[in-house]
């Protein structure tokens, strides 16, 4: 009798994505998947892209290896980024560890086992990234961009149709690159139209992780002329500086940046756009930091997230002079986030006395956990429903504004309201 296996995931939605082809592929060799707590076999799937990724990583395998000598597992088994970049070492400390193995091919014709809650899902189109950001290690960890063929993206898509989802997050390292490795042109957007033409059944598609330096005007107005595509952008742009862009060795420039952010706002009226952004990187300057502040005030980005950077060895950006203090970085990331919970707040009230569709994620005290198209899972804000009627996980609700937390928004299902 083959022994029941329990996976943790950690990391990105990436990962999460990783972990269940693991699991599609155990379960059609006939293994038994269970919860964590009732497995004979751990698996864990790891993320190792910063200093506190690994360090979680790091510290869930000791966890689990200290159930190993308890005896309350058979066998511990560690998959992904954290074994791809440090096999070695980890064998040599780590011998509780039956197995250590790396990178988990993308294209895969199993599907069927799910680690999201089951109205919605996250489907990746590519893997590896084309960008060589010098501080990322993403691209020695997962190799050069490998676009999956439309075909097979096409077949999940329909099984996500046929399950009715509510919505599919479309993810990779850098989706603007899809195709390019394959000789597209026009990769993402026309694998967009072909994607809608499926996805009859499916409420919302989100795309996550759209790189600036490829944002062009025909992907924007897909955005804006295919209902089912939130309106909702992500866009890392790291920084504004133009000498910490140059360092980072970003491909978008500061003038590249400050264009297609209005065009995003010209093009799409009313899109809500989220960044990502790095404090702390090397030779940043009071001057730099203080540039960005400016920058991060007067672009009013409706969703924002903010990293400290992590020194990784292996980047270019590693070797780098001038590199910053902690107590540095953690003062600079404090400022960011509070300028930008007062950004959170003013971006909010526009939605005060306003229909918003909502996205029910789970009931929680006497109302309901859901989501707008503006925010997209477990890294937005979430929307406080209150309803006489009783809804599911999955069902879409009008909703009238009702009032604003720091980055929330509370609201009263009323589907006479327009």
């Amino acid at each position: 009798m083959k022994p029941r296996i329990g996976i943790l995931s950690l990391g990105c939605p990436r990962n999460l994505v990783d972990s269940e082809i693991i699991l599609s592929r155990l379960s059609g060799k006939g293994y038994k998947i269970v919860d964590i707590d009732k497995a004979q076999v751990a698996v864990v799937n790891t993320c190792a892209f910063i200093k506190e990724a690994k360090q979680e990583s790091i510290d869930t395998i000791l966890e689990l290896a200290d159930l190993k000598k308890q005896g309350k597992i058979q066998k511990l088994i560690v998959y992904g980024c954290l074994s791809q970049r440090y096999k070695d070492a980890l064998v040599r400390e780590l011998p509780e560890v039956d197995a250590f193995l790396g990178r988990v091919s993308p294209e895969s014709k199993i599907t069927g086992y799910s680690l999201t809650p089951s109205h919605y899902a996250y489907l990746k189109v590519c893997e590896g990234c084309i960008n060589q950001c010098s501080f990322c290690i993403i691209p020695k960890i997962k190799g050069k961009l490998v676009s999956l063929s439309v075909a097979s993206i096409l077949q999940k898509v329909e099984e996500f149709n046929k399950q009715g989802l509510s919505e599919l997050n479309i993810i990779g390292q850098d989706i603007t690159g899809f195709g390019l490795d394959r000789g597209m042109h026009s990769g993402l957007p026309n694998l967009l139209k072909k994607v809608v033409r499926k996805a009859r059944r499916i409420g919302w598609i989100r795309l996550l992780y759209l790189n600036p330096e490829r944002l062009s005007d025909e992907l924007l107005k897909i955005i804006r002329d295919e209902e089912k595509i939130c309106k909702y952008i992500d866009l890392p742009v790291q920084h504004i500086s133009k000498r910490i862009l140059r360092l980072m060795h970003r491909g978008a420039s500061q003038d590249k940046i400050f264009k297609i952010i209005d065009r995003a706002r010209k093009i799409i009226p009313g899109v809500g756009l989220r960044t990502s952004i790095i404090v702390g990187f090397p030779g940043e300057t009071e001057k730099d930091f203080k540039e960005l502040l400016k920058f991060i005030k007067d672009t009013k980005f409706e969703r924002l997230g903010a990293f400290r950077y992590s020194r990784e060895e292996g980047t270019k950006a590693y070797h780098l002079p001038r590199q910053v203090p902690e107590s540095v970085k953690s003062e600079r990331f404090n400022q960011v986030m509070s300028s930008q919970q007062a950004v959170s707040q003013e971006a909010n009230q526009r939605f005060i006395g306003k229909k918003l569709r909502v996205l029910i994620d789970e009931p929680s005290g006497g109302c309901y956990i859901g989501r707008s198209q503006f925010d997209a899972p477990e890294v937005d804000g979430v929307v406080y429903v209150h309803s006489k009627s009783k809804h599911k996980s999955g069902d879409f609700v009008n909703l009238r504004v009702t009032d604003t937390l720091e980055y929330d928004l509370v609201g009263e299902v009323d589907n006479e309201f327009s």
